[in-house]
């Protein structure tokens, strides 16, 4: 069986129909990809944004942290070498050495920048390293001395303390000996002692006559040693004890707070500023709609005015036919005349508030002209007729 051709012309129609509503599908899929894509696009943009947002804060609360750090944190600990001289022009041929060792040591990191902080206590000790020579285990006691000064030159405090070596008997030291030979031998080991003393407990520099160094003298001629070095150990307590004690725990609390404290000021000024926004557009609504209230008092005052006028209009008018129908002969010509005119300023409607505004006011005016002119002309006609009447 073959289609008919109304089958074919009716397929034909159920394919024209559909064609169009493939279309329509496919334009509303393609503004909704359209659209999808203007949000991902939009929120993308925001999160990015807001990344960059919080990695600047962050910075920002990091670098407020190591500023505070670096100036609130004296410096910990300062080590530096002390070599030690005296003199030797004696003038008698059988003393070598005619003074104590002494040794200026200087107090300034890099020569430039103040070592000690004022105000802050530090642990000042001096280590000796000296042999276990019979001279040294002879020598017994000896006195250290410490003479802090200023960059003028003036004292600023004087230390003394006494030290020795630690005894060992001449049997434990020869087993020393034989038990650290090869140690001894090889030279990875040696035989001496390490003598700490120490010259302050707490002390602290003055910020009016800050130390600048240090004279170290060692009352002995005859003391051996091989290095010396001053230590000066900063004695922390409080937030600077914690600080240096724990330094990760407080960096990590420290960068927090700054970045919490630097997120709540944005947020803040965010939302102020928002809200700024919204009242200046609310005022600004507010004081249009005020602007517009008077408008609309006019607009509606107008049709009562027009309304008073046109029932003044029509009693005059009343009076002025029963006045004409009296004396049909007086003022029929300016009755007529006023009558064109008033058909002369009837308003047209047209497009515009503006303008219909202006016509009624215009057509008001006009109209309480008319009534004032026509009832003047009543008046006149009146008294004409009424002194044709007397004469009569």
């Amino acid at each position: 069986m073959q289609p008919t051709m109304e089958e074919l012309d009716s397929e034909d129609s159920g394919v024209q129909d559909v064609g169009p509503q493939i279309n329509v599908l496919v334009v509303q899929i393609l503004e909704t990809m359209s659209v999808l894509l203007l949000r991902i696009r939009q929120k993308l943009l925001e999160i990015s944004i807001l990344i960059c947002v919080i990695l600047l804060v962050f910075w920002v609360a990091l670098f407020l942290y190591g500023s505070f750090y670096y100036s609130f944190m004296p410096t910990a600990n300062f080590i530096t070498p002390v070599y030690f001289f005296y003199r030797t022009d004696c003038p008698s041929p059988h003393h070598s050495v005619c003074s104590f060792p002494v040794a200026n040591v200087s107090l300034l990191k890099n020569g430039k920048h103040q070592v000690m902080t004022y105000g802050q206590p530090y642990r000042i000790t001096l280590e000796l390293e000296m042999p276990e020579s019979p001279a040294n285990q002879e020598l017994g006691m000896f006195l250290v001395k410490m003479t802090p000064y200023s960059k003028a030159g003036h004292i600023v405090d004087i230390s003394a303390r006494s030290a020795m070596l630690h005894y060992r008997s001449s049997l434990l030291q020869a087993l020393g000996t034989v038990v650290f030979s090869p140690m001894l031998l090889t030279g990875a080991s040696e035989q001496k002692q390490s003598v700490i003393v120490e010259l302050y407990s707490e002390f602290k520099d003055n910020s009016y006559n800050p130390t600048v160094g240090a004279i170290i003298e060692i009352h002995s001629q005859h003391i051996q040693i091989y290095r010396a070095h001053l230590y000066i150990f900063a004695h922390f307590t409080g937030i600077r004890y914690l600080l240096y004690h724990f330094p990760l725990i407080s960096a990590l609390i420290g960068v927090m707070s700054n970045f919490t404290f630097l997120s709540l000021i944005i947020v803040l000024s965010f939302l102020q500023f928002n809200l700024g926004g919204r009242r200046t557009r609310g005022k600004a609504v507010m004081q249009q709609e005020e602007n517009n209230e008077p408008d609309d008092l006019n607009d509606q005052s107008e049709p009562q005015d027009e309304g008073k006028a046109a029932e003044s209009f029509d009693d005059r008018g009343y009076n002025s036919v029963e006045v004409e129908e009296s004396i049909p002969d007086v003022g029929v010509e300016e009755s007529d005349d006023d009558s064109r005119e008033l058909a002369e300023d009837e308003p047209t409607c047209e497009a515009g508030d503006g303008e219909m505004i202006l016509r009624h006011r215009n057509l008001s005016q006009n109209m309480l002209q008319s009534s004032q002119a026509l009832t003047d002309t009543t008046d006149k006609t009146y008294q004409n007729s009424f002194g044709v009447c007397s004469s009569c």
